[in-house]
């Protein structure tokens, strides 16, 4: 190792040293899960706002009128904020016919629940196998589902029209009425059967089954595509065991149908509750049709009290909300271990 001469200048030190790196900015660089997660908040917020503004602000707005009195002509001038009270909630539970049209509800939903499931059922068995002209029948099924409900509706009215409706008239022809009947009009319409007499609710059951009618390709489309999913090796093994139709479907095709069917019922159930305009266009909430979705228009065109309207809305919902709630308690693990 030499040294340099006493009184020579020192020559810079040749040793590398470490390069200068940029100072930091202060931001991190975004990881691979941030960007992530900003880029599914940019694809939700749409929806978000979308469901926000449609679905979330008027039910709010709904929940602070049923509390507060509000009428029509007042409704421009209010706040969010009024004078709250429960005289709203008084009004529909001590106003005449509230618990017999919440039942009229119940019995109309069920009875047009079951109805459409059954016969969607019974429409799919029918169309399972192939033959000429299935795709035509099939399509022909779905005509009641997509039809605008105003021209069925009116093509039902002149059918059961007593005066000149093709009902009545095959009635007296074929089965001999001597009086037409007024289906969509009358109440109550006493039936002579097995030497029994008794009434039935006439225009409520004509209702149900126009709801029956319209509604059961909903149940056709969901049943049909669960059927054509069940393999064929099942009923093969079943029809080689010498399993009558009656036991492959009870005990092949039911089980694999029951998730399907306990869906529709579901959906069914929660569409018929709120259904207002098949009623309506066909009976107007008369002859005993008074389900309770036409006492909250009656309440809001013909009172023209809107805080009682929603009051009765929120009852509404706040009842199929304890149905579900029943029926997820009750049936909900059933078919999830059947499924």
């Amino acid at each position: 190792m030499t040294t340099a001469p006493a009184g020579a200048p020192e020559r810079p030190d040749s040793s590398p040293r470490p390069t200068d790196r940029p100072a930091p900015s202060g931001r991190r660089p975004l990881s691979a899960a941030r960007r992530a997660n900003r880029a599914g908040l940019a694809f939700v917020s749409p929806t978000f706002l979308v469901v926000l503004v449609v679905v979330v602000l008027p039910i709010a707005w709904t929940v602070l009128l049923a509390f507060q009195d509000a009428k029509l002509v007042d409704i421009q001038g209010m706040g969010l904020f009024g004078n709250w009270s429960l005289d709203n909630f008084s009004q529909v539970f001590d106003s005449a016919g509230f618990w017999s049209s919440l039942g009229t509800t119940l019995l109309y939903t069920a009875g047009s629940t079951l109805g459409s499931v059954v016969l969607g059922l019974i429409a799919a068995l029918a169309l399972r196998k192939p033959f000429r002209g299935r795709g035509l029948l099939r399509a022909a099924m779905l005509l009641p589902y997509v039809a605008p409900v105003v021209a069925v509706a009116f093509v039902w009215e002149v059918a059961l029209s007593p005066q000149y409706g093709v009902v009545n008239d095959w009635g007296r022809r074929l089965f001999g009425w001597d009086d037409p009947i007024a289906f969509l009009s009358t109440r109550e319409y006493e039936v002579h059967l097995l030497g029994l007499h008794f009434d039935i609710p006439l225009a409520l059951l004509t209702v149900i089954a126009f709801e029956c009618w319209r509604y059961f390709p909903f149940a056709f489309l969901f049943i049909l595509a669960r059927l054509q999913a069940v393999p064929d090796g099942l009923e093969e093994a079943a029809l080689v065991d010498g399993a009558t139709p009656t036991q492959r479907f009870r005990h092949i095709l039911l089980p694999q149908l029951m998730p399907v069917i306990a869906l529709l019922c579901v959906l069914r159930f929660i569409m018929t509750f709120n259904k207002f305009d098949d009623v309506y266009l066909l009976t107007g909430g008369g002859a005993g049709t008074d389900v309770a979705a036409v006492r909250v228009y009656d309440f809001l065109t013909a009172r023209y009290d809107v805080g009682a309207a929603a009051a009765q809305a929120l009852v509404l919902a706040v009842s199929l909300m304890i149905l579900l709630g029943f029926y997820f308690k009750f049936f909900g693990n059933k078919v999830q271990e059947d499924s």
